[in-house]
């Protein structure tokens, strides 16, 4: 029995609360200390993180200090309470109110208003104090929320409204409030939606007659906008909001079973700021568009009864008058396919999940390809062919394009008959394709295939063998066959130009949210065969074949976690057809209706399966991968993993048959059944699919329970389950040096020579799997530099002896992981140049030579330089670059290393505009801090060495331009509310940035930043989501170019920057406060 009697300390209970066993934030101070020391209870402790130190010591203190004042008496309070401030800098007396009355204690004086001499009085104040939080309920002790509010605009400077839906009624209770507020000229912000068609038009006509801004989402059918707030700002820094249940109606406002929380700035600064960044995100998205009721009534009615379901007046237009704008993750493809094409390839795949809009992808590179043609002004559109297999999606993509483009005369069918006129943009089946005399070889300069696993057909290998387009682009969701060959492999070259990031589809609400199940089956897979991340299929299956107890855990758990297994529609797989049929002769066997289906099925039979599916006389269909190949099954609302998977491209291809929404599917539940694996087995690369985090942070999601998923969306392991995970990510994910020699040989084969690039496709690893962590390593006794050229000279037995090199190759060496980030083509090029160069100079003047001759790549010295010796001489760069090439180590492992990096290249890197456009700093280029500084010429024209540069921002004055570094999240906490709202993007083209906290608006520095342009100085803008990354230090990402809009506040300045080029899509996910 653990003993706490007799102890009491103060804590966030009060003096007096009980050390018992719990959960604490809080700091350990002597008495503390003493008391856990003199516990039987074992305590968890850990560092506060040094960007979120000071809320903590503040919280701490503030506790401490109101209980000292509590026990104070009269004077002695203010007495202590001026003690206290004088030991800050800037601390000043309180100031003291005389009492006529000697009988009362004397207390503060307290500032309540401050009105211009023009007004009569003070505005009046709402009944809770404006430092207070406090939860209104409708209850008889609560002030009407009606009233709060109308008070609280009687002093309000500035209002932002967020509604759902806004009616009428509502308003109309609010309009004692409203009123005076348009003849004060305080201006009024609102956003709303179209939601289920509640909000009524005259609320808006009234808001917007009262001189509010009103913006609304029409896209009624994903919004995701339920939230209902309003934001009091004030100009004294006593801002106040409420949020909560109650949107803009009468039965919110006065008698409805509602609940709201009124918070402060004051009490709760942190929420304040959440919510007034988060609001001027949704009103900068283009998705919320200004409403006018002199221009926009209609569309709003029209909107309003398209979301009752009621029909309209008229006709509807065949081409959306609302311009197609990408989803985060479409952007990022289009991003990709631009970067594939700046490398030289005009063959690309796009993998994504159907129902996430790869048509309309499609139909957006095709637009932009079009922009690219016609910079002169013409109006050329490239002659294109798109092929599909049935007319439904043939019509559906004609649509697509006609909207993109905006013209609804776009395009010809060439289909069940129908035949093009002009040829010029067909949309084709592959059946009518059959002649292919109707068009020549050169005919069209983009070809998209949809649905490009059907390239093996012969009917489609026919059509692709017989056009030569400029562009070929293949549209796929499952890549894998059933056989295991990839579409990618045999018309790629094996390269997937984009891949879906499944969690971005996620947030964009274009799937189902999943719901994951990671289930412990008992059976151990330690002993079988394992290679190249596959088990052998062979013993697999015969041991699940035998083992009945694990089928019954699958029938046990399905009906444990399914809501009702009469109603399920399930899809499960298999290892082998003689499981498949195993599994299907169980589940029916236990009640559960079930077929097996497989290559061999017939199509008979398989429509016969799918039928019965629907229908919901069969409740599951067990295969092997028949359906990896694109069949597509929207009813599917379960997923059963009977069989480990470890590649990342196959799970989410299962996962994907299931992720369709339909009307009445809320979620996709997948029960994945889990064994002890071999030790080669990685789970990693499904989970990091999965979820979308990286390396770093996997394993902390696993302990914690993947607290941060996209909406709706949950994983779950058991606590078998979780731990063998857990074992598996410490085995694979921190790979001992030990580790990957054994797995360099295994992959490697008799392949000679291996290379880099090689290993890290074949093992599915990354950079961080060579260079992460400690930069050496001991293996078989010997300690040697943790690089390629070690490990695999060690593994492969060839190469020369990394022991043999210098004390300055290995130093250089070390350095190694300070170009795994490198990202464009012309600094790949330049640091290439560079190396290539010095090695044929002979003597450390003809490397100063060289140097001096290279033109423009001369630039780039400094950076590969300074990359390498951060704080070095720049007198001696030439001399040391030389040596360091000369060894030969150094140059064959960079080189290793810029060309993997230069494979994976999926960013196109342009050069800033106007007078800096000579800088070796490329906009969209990843750099770290020492790399970008040396680029600005900080070390050669500026005295201060890159990296002796410590802030956050540097100007450097021989170019007029001030360097801002930003780092998204200032904790390593993966929530902190005190550090988050800083720095973050509004829109793809607008960054909401803090200045440092002694910037004030007329400081000189502040005026630069105001007044840059007419100054003739720039602003440029890198930014990193945190400080540390997989491999070690994060690079920025340059953004480029920045103007100054606004700001508010001094000392720090809030500033938005207009960027002349929008950022790249995953950055500005990260950026953003919203999805």
């Amino acid at each position: 029995m653990t003993n706490t009697a007799g102890y009491h300390w103060p804590g966030p209970g009060g003096v007096g609360a009980h050390l018992t066993p719990g959960l604490y934030e809080r700091l350990i101070d002597a008495e503390l200390a003493e008391a856990l020391a003199a516990s039987d209870l074992r305590a968890g402790s850990g560092k506060v993180d040094s960007a979120d130190a000071p809320h903590v010591l503040a919280t701490h203190l503030a506790a401490r200090i109101e209980r000292a004042l509590q026990a104070a008496k009269g004077r002695e309070r203010l007495e202590l309470a001026n003690r206290l401030l004088a030991l800050l800098p800037d601390g000043s007396a309180l100031q003291e109110r005389p009492e006529v009355d000697p009988k009362k204690e004397p207390s503060p004086d307290q500032l309540l208003s401050l009105w211009p001499a023009g007004f009569d009085q003070a505005p009046g104040r709402p009944e809770i104090p404006l430092a207070d939080v406090a939860l209104l309920t409708n209850g008889p002790q609560d002030p009407g929320l009606a009233a709060e509010l109308v008070k609280e605009m009687g002093s309000a400077d500035r209002i932002d409204l967020l509604g759902s839906f806004i009616k009428w009624t509502g308003v109309r209770t609010l309009l004692p409030g409203l009123e005076p507020l348009a003849r004060r000229g305080v201006p009024i912000r609102v956003l709303t939606t179209t939601y289920i068609g509640a909000t009524d038009r005259k609320a808006l006509d009234a808001l917007a007659g009262l001189g509010a801004q009103v913006r609304v989402n029409y896209f009624s059918a994903s919004t995701k906008l339920h939230a209902k707030a309003w934001i009091f700002h004030r100009n004294s820094g006593y801002s106040t909001a409420y949020i909560g249940s109650s949107n803009l109606s009468r039965s919110a406002m006065t008698d409805g079973v509602e609940w709201n929380v009124r918070v402060s700035q004051v009490a709760t600064p942190h929420v304040l700021a959440k919510f007034a960044a988060t609001f001027e995100t949704y009103w900068s998205s283009p998705d919320y568009q200004p409403y006018d009721p002199a221009t926009d009534s209609a569309r709003l009615d029209e909107a309003l009864r398209d979301a009752r379901g009621l029909p309209g007046p008229g006709t509807t237009s065949t081409v959306t008058a609302l311009t197609v704008r990408p989803y985060p993750h479409q952007q990022l493809m289009l991003e990709d396919l631009e970067a594939e094409r700046e490398g030289g390839r005009h063959a690309n795949l796009l993998v994504a999940a159907t129902g996430t809009g790869k048509t309309v992808v499609a139909a957006l590179d095709y637009a932009r390809l079009i922009e690219r043609l016609n910079g002169d002004g013409r109006r050329v559109l490239p002659r294109l062919l798109f092929v599909a297999h049935r007319k439904e999606i043939l019509q559906q993509a004609l649509r697509t394009y006609r909207d993109v483009l905006k013209d609804g005369s776009f395009g010809e069918m060439f289909v069940d008959g129908q035949r093009p006129a002009r040829g010029d943009h067909v949309f084709a089946s592959v059946q009518s394709l059959q002649d292919l005399c109707v068009f020549e070889p050169e005919r069209f300069d983009v070809v998209v295939i949809d649905e490009f696993h059907h390239a093996h057909a012969a009917s489609y290998r026919k059509v692709l063998s017989h056009f030569r387009p400029k562009e070929l682009l293949g549209l796929t969701a499952t890549p894998e066959r059933g056989d295991g060959v990839s579409v990618a492999d045999v018309f790629f070259g094996g390269r997937i130009a984009s891949e879906l990031r499944l969690w971005d589809a996620l947030e964009a609400d274009l799937l189902v949210p999943f719901h994951y199940f990671g289930i412990a089956d008992g059976t151990d897979l330690r002993r079988l065969s394992f290679r190249r991340g596959q088990y052998d299929q062979g013993e697999l299956s015969r041991l699940y074949l035998a083992d009945r107890a694990r089928a019954a855990k699958i029938v046990e758990n399905t009906r444990q976690y399914v809501a009702d297994v009469g109603r399920m529609k399930a899809l499960g797989f298999c290892v082998t057809v003689e499981h498949a049929h195993f599994m299907a002769d169980y589940f029916t066997a236990s009640g559960i209706p079930a077929l097996a289906l497989d290559g061999g099925s017939s199509r008979a039979e398989r429509e016969a399966g799918l039928a019965a599916l629907r229908s919901g006389e069969v409740k599951a269909l067990f295969t092997v991968d028949l359906f990896n190949e694109g069949l597509d099954i929207p009813d599917i609302d379960t997923v059963i993993m009977a069989r480990p998977t470890q590649s990342a491209t196959i799970f989410l291809q299962q996962l994907g048959r299931g992720l369709r929404r339909t009307p009445t599917k809320a979620v996709l539940t997948v029960l994945d059944f889990v064994g002890h694996q071999h030790a080669d087995f990685r789970f990693d690369v499904k989970f990091r699919a999965l979820t979308g985090l990286g390396r770093r942070k996997l394993r902390t999601a696993v302990e914690a329970g993947f607290p941060f998923l996209p909406a709706g969306c949950h994983i779950e392991l058991d606590r078998v389950t979780q731990d063998e995970v857990l074992k598996n990510l410490t085995q694979t994910v921190k790979l001992r040096a030990a580790q990957l020699v054994a797995d360099i040989r295994v992959h490697a084969g008799d392949v000679r020579p291996y290379t880099l690039r090689s290993y890290l496709h074949d093992a599915d690893r990354s950079l961080a799997d060579i260079y992460a962590g400690n930069p050496t390593a001991t293996v078989r006794g010997r300690k040697i530099p943790r690089t390629w050229q070690a490990l695999a000279g060690l593994a492969l037995g060839e190469g020369k002896e990394i022991g043999e090199a210098s004390v300055v190759e290995l130093d250089l060496l070390r350095r190694i992981r300070a170009f795994t980030h490198v990202n464009d083509r012309p600094r790949i090029a330049a640091y290439r140049r560079i190396l290539a160069a010095l090695a044929l100079a002979e003597t450390p003047a003809e490397a100063e030579e060289v140097l001096a001759g290279l033109g423009e790549k001369a630039a780039y010295a400094p950076m590969l330089y300074f990359s390498l010796w951060p704080t070095g001489d720049p007198g001696e760069m030439a001399v040391k670059l030389w040596e360091a090439v000369r060894s030969g180590v150094f140059r064959a492992e960079l080189e290793q290393v810029l060309e993997v990096r230069e494979d994976a290249l999926r960013t196109v890197a342009r050069p800033l505009p106007g007078r800096l456009a000579g800088v070796p700093v490329l906009s969209h280029g990843r750099y770290t801090r020492e790399e970008l500084l040396a680029g600005f010429g900080v070390g050669t024209q500026d005295e201060e060495k890159p990296g002796n540069v410590r802030e956050g921002v540097k100007y450097v004055r021989h170019l007029g331009v001030d360097i801002l570094l930003v780092t998204l999240r200032k904790s390593e906490a993966d929530y902190s509310p005190t550090t988050l709202y800083r720095d973050y993007a509004l829109t793809p083209n607008l960054f909401h940035w803090e200045s440092q906290s002694t910037t004030g608006e007329n400081s000189p520095t502040g005026q630069r930043y105001i007044t840059h342009e007419s100054r003739g100085t720039d602003v440029v803008l890198f930014v990193r989501e945190t400080k540390v990354g997989e491999i070690g230090t994060e690079p920025y990402t340059c953004l480029g170019r920045a103007r100054y809009v606004r700001h508010s506040g001094s000392k720090p300045m809030a500033i938005e920057w207009e960027l002349d080029r929008a950022m790249p899509a995953m950055l500005l996910a990260a950026s953003k406060l919203v999805s």
